[in-house]
């Protein structure tokens, strides 16, 4: 008995988790219920379960991100994080509580059902953060562009000239804007200010994102990525810091499949049928791909 895998399901929030167990076999798992998502919480289940020898735990990836996975690792206990998008789903599954998740956890783990996903290190983790927050940053942008030009067509305002927006004679155009209504003008001007501190923002990002370019971790691979045709500093750092490593597919075809950039199938007997790109995987490195295209 002492030699028994036991496979444990964890369903993780913010303040709790829900723990459950399946032990090898066809025994229905059971739930153990919930505990602090604390790091001194954690290390009473460990000790509570018994041999670290004998667990193997998964967890959904999720937005506590993954300092629990790195927490079951230093304690060296096997521990995989799940892909939520392909657990395998009943149709007529209506009912989804803490419990239940934990369970079907612990038992399609069990069966081998599950996907898991790779984990970033640290310095590859901090790295995404970083792109991601310039990424974050110029959507702020286009929505205070955005805002500023509808402000300015609802009051029938446009340019004296013909051209694309937000040039420098465009940017100079809307110095020089005076409205009657004091209300009218109060709104421009925040318009503008906001518009103004967002752009300082992606500014200050991207000065970092070109240091980490240089000095960073993964300085070499973005290096090398530049010397492709359509990708710069921005993309080939943030291809680096979404990819991690390069070596985990053993081909082209492999990555394309993991950023969703392969046709999807429905194929049946001597029938072929293929349809749009798949989509699945990571939305960022497949956005950054096709644009560089």
């Amino acid at each position: 008995m002492k030699d028994i895998i036991k496979y444990v399901g964890l369903d993780v929030s913010k303040e709790k988790i829900a723990v459950a167990i399946a032990d090898e076999g066809r025994d229905e798992p059971r739930y153990l219920g919930l505990i602090s998502n604390t790091t001194e919480s954690v290390r009473k289940l460990v000790k509570k379960l018994g041999e670290k020898e004998n667990l193997r735990i998964c967890y959904e990836a999720g937005p506590t991100g993954y300092s629990l996975y790195r927490l079951f690792l230093s304690l060296g206990i096997e521990c995989e994080v799940i892909a939520p998008s392909l657990i395998p789903k009943k149709p007529g599954e209506r009912i989804k509580t803490d419990r239940r998740d934990s369970i079907k956890l612990a038992k399609l783990f069990r069966s081998g059902e599950l996907t898991s996903i790779y984990v970033p290190t640290e310095n590859d983790e901090a790295l995404r953060d970083l792109v991601r927050a310039r990424e974050d940053a110029k959507e702020d942008e286009l929505r205070a562009k955005h805002r500023l030009s509808k402000f300015l067509l609802r009051n029938d305002i446009n340019p004296p000239f013909k051209g694309k927006k937000w040039t420098r004679k465009y940017r100079e155009w809307l110095n020089t804007l005076k409205f009657e209504r004091s209300t009218s003008k109060v709104v421009f001007q925040e318009y503008l200010h906001h518009l103004h501190e967002v752009e300082q923002r992606v500014k200050r990002l991207e000065e970092e994102i070109k240091l980490q370019s240089i000095e960073g971790y993964h300085a070499p691979m973005i290096q090398a990525l530049q010397s492709l045709r359509g990708i710069a500093t921005i993309t080939a750092t943030s291809l680096a810091a979404e990819i991690g490593s390069f070596k985990r597919f053993a081909s082209p075809k492999k990555l394309m499949s993991y950023v969703g950039l392969i046709p999807s199938e429905n194929s049946s007997g001597e029938i072929r049928r293929q349809g749009n790109i798949t989509k699945t995987g990571n939305r960022h490195v497949r956005r950054l791909l096709v644009e560089a295209a």
